[in-house]
């Protein structure tokens, strides 16, 4: 006859305990500075729970351009300025639990930096 070896069947609780997300952190600011700390500090933090990383990848910078006459009341020469604004934005994806993501976005994160974290599951 043939050996038969029983398998191990977690409980609930364990499976939901283990089950695997693909996550997606943007990180959204205006100043690159802080973005990219905080971009290092994110990922650090995942390689140290040894987690399967990705990025953090630059996506285009948006710039956002006004331009308006310098004279107030339209006389004179035609003199403009031009104002701009530019938004940076980065993308880290992890394969991790959600308690480990709750764990590693916990860290003190720089002042205009925006942080959006998507789950998905596979």
């Amino acid at each position: 006859m043939s050996s038969y070896t029983k398998k191990e069947i977690p409980a609930e609780g364990d499976i939901a305990a283990e089950k695997v997300h693909r996550i997606r952190i943007t990180l959204t600011s205006r100043n690159v500075k802080n973005l990219e700390k905080v971009c290092a500090d994110l990922k650090r933090g995942a390689l140290d729970k040894k987690l399967n990383v990705s990025g953090p990848v630059r996506l285009p910078t948006k710039k956002l351009v006004i331009t308006t006459r310098k004279a107030p009341s339209g006389e004179g020469t035609n003199t403009w300025d031009r104002f701009e604004m530019r938004i940076h934005k980065r993308l880290i994806d992890l394969h991790a639990p959600s308690e480990v993501v709750k764990q590693i976005t916990s860290i003190s994160i720089e002042p205009g930096v925006e942080v959006d974290v998507t789950i998905n599951d596979r």
